[in-house]
């Protein structure tokens, strides 16, 4: 089989698994470009992405450019001559990069394209309830995840499965889709066609500090997958008057009955064995928490780190 030589771009964790694959199949990675490297945390420490700790590990000439139209860095990059470029979880891209290998670049996306173009596409397919989402490797062109579609291939969403497990195996399944896709186009074996036409498909916008606050006049199954959906990150909030003081509660998982409670929705009961909070139609317990100051623990340490509960509302 024709061996394509490659420039990979990407990021984080998500990417680092498809560029592994591609680097251990037969096709060779001639250049990787990410992001550049940044301090972080109380010690300012310079973090590197996963994508270029992989990269240095195998002696994989990496590309760490401020500016994606800086001359110099395209001046560079031609000269490794790649056939295609492949995008997995990276940034906008000018159309001067895109259109430089003569293969073209694809990316792969997180989801059954036309379905959740945008940022955040795993949160989104959760936070709906989705039963089954997936993987779609694309040629890029200048509208965001709009171009032909070369493979796509679905995954079913499993009962009460997060947004972290769901990333994780996509990760895993993208990766292998990657490495398909580019077998296919050294056979000259895929035939992309356009994505279909879709009155409204289903969007997955950035999401917002503000996005993840819980509404919790919504249904309880609607407040539990949008739990789920934004677990363990970004995780959502709720606020809670403790005493005087507000602070902010971030709810990483839980449970819920159906149940006509009478109670004022987005009240709580809380005691010294169970917390709960009323919804439109029911309660949700919290089960894995995190109060603002703390770290994040489960329930039963949660509520032992009180003695007063009569002084705990939601705010």
């Amino acid at each position: 089989m024709k061996s394509l030589k490659v420039v990979f771009l990407g990021t984080p964790e998500f990417a680092k698994t498809s560029l592994e694959a591609v680097h251990q199949s037969h096709h060779e990675v001639v250049g990787v470009v990410t992001v550049a490297d940044k301090a972080s945390g109380r010690g300012q420490k310079i973090n590197q992405s996963p994508v270029k700790i992989f990269a240095s590990e195998n002696n994989i000439p990496v590309f760490q450019p401020e500016k994606l139209r800086n001359p110099e860095f395209l001046e560079e990059l031609r000269k490794l001559d790649a056939d295609v470029f492949i995008v997995v979880a990276f940034r906008m891209m000018p159309r001067v990069l895109f259109e430089m290998p003569k293969m073209g670049t694809f990316n792969l996306h997180a989801s059954l394209l036309p379905d959740y173009r945008g940022a955040a596409p795993i949160n989104y397919a959760v936070i709906n309830g989705e039963e089954k989402t997936g993987a779609t490797t694309f040629f890029i062109n200048e509208k965001i995840d709009e171009g032909n579609i070369l493979l796509q291939e679905e995954l079913n969403v499993f009962p009460d499965e997060n947004a972290g497990a769901l990333h994780d195996r996509l990760m895993v399944m993208g990766s292998k889709l990657v490495v398909k896709t580019l077998d296919g186009l050294a056979e000259n074996s895929i035939q992309e066609k356009p994505q279909p036409e879709v009155e409204h498909p289903k969007n997955a916008y950035k999401i917002f500090k503000e996005d993840t606050r819980i509404d919790w006049t919504k249904t309880s199954k609607e407040v539990h997958q949008f739990i789920l959906g934004m677990s363990p990150y970004p995780a959502t909030f709720t606020t809670l008057k403790i005493g005087e003081e507000e602070k902010g509660l971030k709810i990483f998982g839980g449970k819920f009955e159906i149940e006509d409670h009478g109670k004022t929705v987005g009240s709580l009961e809380i005691s010294k064995n169970e917390f709960k909070i009323f919804t439109k139609d029911g309660i949700y317990f919290p089960l894995e928490l995190q109060l603002e100051g703390k770290k994040r623990m489960n329930i039963k340490d949660f509520l032992n780190g009180f003695r007063n509960f009569d002084e705990i509302k939601m705010a």
